[in-house]
C-alpha cells in the first residue's frame, strides 16, 4: 500500500506537476505569512510587494536525503582520488554529478539528449551507446553512468525501444574502457522487473555477472537504501542477495576493466 501511494505521489507531483504536500503545507503557512507581513510593514517604509514564499519554512537548509545528492558526492570523491587520464560519463545528471567533477577536472560526456549550454570543464557529444556510429574502444582510463543504463530502450528520453538495450548499452560501456580502467555505474536494484517506461530495476548480483561477460570485475559496492544514506559494503555477495529481495534500493557499482 505504501509503495503504491508513492508511485501515485511520484505521479501527480513529478509528472503532473501537482504537489499536494506543498499544496498543503503551502496553505497552512499562510496565515504566519500575513501576520510576518503586517508585522514587516509597520516597520518599513519602501515599497512592499506580495510574492509569498509559503513553503520554505519547513525545509532544511539544504537536501541531504537524496540518493542523487550521495551517489553524485561518492563517485566524484572517488574519480578525484584515482586522478585518471581521460574520464568519460555517459548520461549522469550535468546539474549534479557532471558538475561536481568539472570543477577539479575536465569531463568528457555522451548523452542521447542535446545539451545546448557551453559549460567550462565540459566537452560533449551526442550519442546512443545503444548503438554507436563509431568505434570508440579503449577511448579512456575513467567511466561513469549514474542512474542512467537503466532507461536505456524504455524510450523515455527519445531513444528507440529495445527491451535488450540495457545489456547493449553496457556491452558498449566496456568496449570504451582501456585495461585497468575503473567503471562507476548505478543503478535501481531489487526485485528484478521493468517499471514502464520510468526504469528498469536490476537484480545485482545478475548485473554482476553481466558487467563480468564484458569483462568488468566487481571492485567495489555501496548502495542506498530507505534510510537515504551510504552503505559502503564489506560482503558485497551477501548484501546484493539481500537487496535483491527488496523492492528498490540504488546500488553503486565500482568495476574494473580486465
Amino acid at each position: 500500500m505504501r509503495e503504491t501511494l508513492k508511485k501515485i505521489y511520484w505521479l501527480l507531483c513529478i509528472q503532473f506537476g501537482i504537489d499536494i504536500r506543498r499544496l498543503v503545507r503551502s496553505l497552512c503557512g499562510l496565515p504566519r505569512y500575513i501576520a510576518d507581513w503586517f508585522r514587516f510593514r509597520k516597520e518599513y517604509k519602501g515599497q512592499l510587494d506580495f510574492l509569498p514564499c509559503l513553503y520554505d519554512w519547513y525545509e532544511e537548509g539544504g537536501t541531504t536525503k537524496n540518493e542523487y545528492f550521495w551517489q553524485d558526492l561518492h563517485v566524484a570523491r572517488k574519480i578525484h582520488i584515482a586522478n585518471p587520464e581521460k574520464h568519460v560519463d555517459i548520461g549522469s545528471r550535468i546539474d549534479g554529478f557532471v558538475a561536481h567533477v568539472a570543477s577539479f577536472r575536465e569531463v568528457e560526456i555522451f548523452d542521447i539528449r542535446p545539451v545546448t549550454s557551453q559549460i567550462p570543464g565540459v566537452i560533449f557529444k551526442q550519442a546512443d551507446l545503444m548503438n554507436p556510429t563509431e568505434s570508440l574502444a579503449g577511448y579512456c582510463d575513467s567511466l561513469s553512468c549514474l542512474h542512467a543504463l537503466e532507461h536505456f530502450g524504455l524510450g523515455r528520453y527519445g531513444d528507440p525501444i529495445n527491451p535488450g538495450g540495457y545489456a547493449a548499452g553496457l556491452a558498449n560501456m566496456a568496449g570504451i574502457l582501456r585495461s585497468g580502467g575503473l567503471f562507476y555505474l548505478s543503478v535501481p536494484i531489487g526485485q528484478e522487473r521493468v517499471e514502464f517506461n520510468a526504469h528498469r530495476i536490476f537484480e545485482p548480483l545478475s548485473l554482476v555477472r553481466l558487467a563480468a561477460a564484458n569483462g568488468l570485475m566487481l571492485r567495489e559496492f555501496a548502495w542506498i537504501g530507505s534510510s537515504r544514506t551510504l552503505v559502503r559494503s564489506d560482503s558485497p555477495e551477501s548484501d546484493m542477495t539481500a537487496l535483491g529481495k527488496l523492492q528498490y534500493a540504488l546500488g553503486i557499482f565500482t568495476f574494473a576493466k580486465q
